[in-house]
């Protein structure tokens, strides 16, 4: 064990330049280490006020949230972890089904005394907090889920068609050898083919996650996140069986250049009260593409009384 740690602490120092964060968080966040049963997730908190969670999705981590969260900050008590296996939370050999991983938040609320939340989230943390929101939906105020479908639910087999899609089914052994130590080769395929412009995720941010990235195991956890997503189909479509649909209010928001209107018909399949927005001149990657839209959506839908 002490050997796996000196060297997971030898892989960080080799990549600690590119960590520095594109846009750091607000000063008055801490960074915690919770200790769930079966993981440590990196955790941000700051401010004060109802408390709303973030969740991150593939390519990043929870970092991307740095400009939503420093606003939110102002009036709310923001919790912004890593999912496991990706940033700096630790990188165990399983459990990336996403129920799963809705218990790890779980665990980060009760290590912080937090009960009900609103839970906004972005490409694989949305299927994170739809989980959490359908085992959990009296803790759930408000949802908020950006530009990504979730396994089972609604036109997923169609979606599972579109050839953009093909690296759903990449992974494995070989797939990690042939990208190790090209780790920003391969990242830097979704940050150019999933953004309207790929200008706007710009080379800072590129370093930071591809660097993130290369930390071991850290493809591997993420190649793990598609891995489950047979698992999680099941998993939400045996909950839909029961005739369940989330109750509480889900704004589906899709970018102008990738999901767009899709997200709401997503939605609509698993939710009963569910408004549709999107972000304009903005492909998948919202928070570099256009954060001051996407601020202002999650800021006016989370205020919102009905």
């Amino acid at each position: 064990m002490r050997k796996l740690f000196l060297g997971f602490l030898g892989a960080l120092a080799a990549v600690w330049p590119a960590l520095a964060q594109p846009q750091p968080f607000p000063p008055e966040f801490r960074m915690q280490d919770i200790q769930t049963p079966a993981v440590t997730i990196h955790t941000r908190v700051g401010g004060s006020g109802p408390p709303v969670v973030l969740l991150h999705g593939y390519g990043e981590t929870g970092d991307m949230w740095a400009p939503l969260a420093a606003d939110l900050a102002r009036d709310h008590r923001v919790i912004v972890p890593d999912l496991r296996g990706l940033g700096l939370s630790s990188k165990p050999p399983g459990g990336f089904d996403k129920k799963t991983q809705a218990g790890d938040l779980a665990a980060v609320l009760a290590a912080l005394g937090i009960g009900g939340i609103d839970l906004v989230a972005h490409d694989i943390g949305n299927m994170v907090a739809f989980q959490f929101a359908a085992q959990h939906p009296d803790r759930v105020r408000r949802l908020v889920l950006i530009d990504a479908p979730v396994p089972g639910v609604g036109p997923w087999e169609e979606i599972l068609k579109n050839p953009l899609l093909w690296h759903f089914g990449f992974g494995g052994p070989d797939m990690e050898r042939l990208v190790a130590g090209r780790e920003r080769i391969y990242l830097d395929r979704f940050w150019n083919e999933f953004s309207a412009d790929p200008a706007r995720f710009g080379e800072a941010a590129r370093a930071h996650y591809a660097g993130l990235y290369a930390l071991p195991g850290a493809m591997h956890s993420g190649f793990a996140q598609f891995a489950a997503f047979d698992q999680d189909a099941l998993d939400n479509r045996a909950w839909l069986a029961t005739g369940a649909r989330l109750g509480m209010p889900v704004l589906a928001v899709g970018g102008e250049k990738s999901f767009g209107a899709t997200m709401a018909e997503i939605m609509r399949a698993g939710a009963t009260d569910v408004r549709e927005a999107i972000v304009p001149a903005s492909g998948h990657w919202i928070m570099e593409e256009n954060p001051q839209a996407t601020t202002a959506l999650v800021r006016a839908f989370l205020g919102g009384r009905d």
